[in-house]
């Protein structure tokens, strides 16, 4: 699913715009902002998280940065691939970069996130 038809949040997070389960990452200009990431922490499957909450953490050498959750719901899975290789998220933040999916207790809440232009307008692009 080409990236434009996701949607973002003010905080630079992306989710896919539809479906049961919901993949969640960082966008790549936050991506381009932190710099070189060496460490993802990630929550645990069954998590259950809120619309704005902090959800989990990635670092680089410049700073920590919390993710927040762009929905509401449970984290049903991980990228556990980022353990290993988190610098996976710069080189692809939108497709093998994803950090969690989350199945959406109240999807309606996407109805308050940016879509792909309104993103860009938000980062000046």
């Amino acid at each position: 699913m080409p990236y434009e038809q996701f949607f973002f949040t003010q905080s630079h997070e992306w989710v896919e715009p539809e479906g049961e389960v919901r993949r969640v990452g960082i966008t790549d200009h936050a991506q381009h902002l932190l710099g070189d990431i060496v460490f993802t922490e990630l929550p645990k499957v069954g998590q259950q998280v809120k619309m704005g909450e902090s959800m989990l953490v990635v670092e680089s050498p410049k700073a920590a940065a919390d993710v927040y959750a762009p929905l509401s719901g449970q984290i049903v899975e991980v990228n556990s691939a980022l353990e290993a290789d988190p610098a996976t998220i710069n080189r692809s933040p939108y497709e093998d970069g994803w950090l969690v999916k989350i199945k959406p207790s109240m999807p309606a809440e996407a109805n308050s996130l940016l879509d792909h232009a309104n993103y860009q307008k938000l980062i000046g692009g």
